[in-house]
């Protein structure tokens, strides 16, 4: 499937699809991750001013979402990336990620971080960081070292 017919729209917190996959989220992201280790946002506290959520489509089919958190200092954070089992291998992550960087771009921030974990389950989306030029870094904004935590960045280039 090309990515071409996905749409990416800011999410509707009261469409009862994106409240389940934001619910599966971090249900998901706790059963997979040592206690205290888990960074994920719930429905409360993705809905604040400095983040700005969106949701991938196809047609009226719920594939992903991704947030970005503007930190005000001219750098943001990736948050709650997140592709639906029934989508994965689709293009899904890379599609929200290429719209989160050039979201952040479009917004004059200079700087990107992400926290992921650092063990196996994540290694998918390290790796489709990596492909976008993110590369490891000391725990940024609040974050501590954390041996189940893997913190990256990625300088922004202005738009092109």
């Amino acid at each position: 499937m090309s990515r071409s017919v996905f749409s990416i729209r800011p999410g509707d917190f009261s469409d009862p699809r994106v409240i389940a996959l934001l619910k599966y989220h971090f249900e998901k992201n706790h059963s997979v991750t040592p206690e205290g280790s888990a960074h994920v946002l719930d429905l409360a506290a993705i809905q604040v001013p400095e983040i700005a959520f969106f949701t991938l489509w196809d047609g009226d089919d719920l594939l992903g979402m991704g947030a970005l958190r503007d930190f005000g200092d001219g750098s943001g954070e990736i948050k709650s990336m997140r592709t639906m089992d029934h989508a994965l291998r689709r293009g899904v992550a890379a599609a929200m990620l290429e719209h989160l960087v050039a979201d952040a771009r479009g917004k004059g921030m200079k700087r990107l971080y992400l926290e992921t974990g650092s063990f196996a389950y994540f290694d998918p989306a390290r790796n489709l960081y990596a492909r976008f030029g993110f590369i490891e870094c000391p725990p940024f904004q609040g974050y501590a070292l954390d041996p189940n935590s893997t913190y990256m960045t990625l300088a922004l280039s202005p738009k092109p």
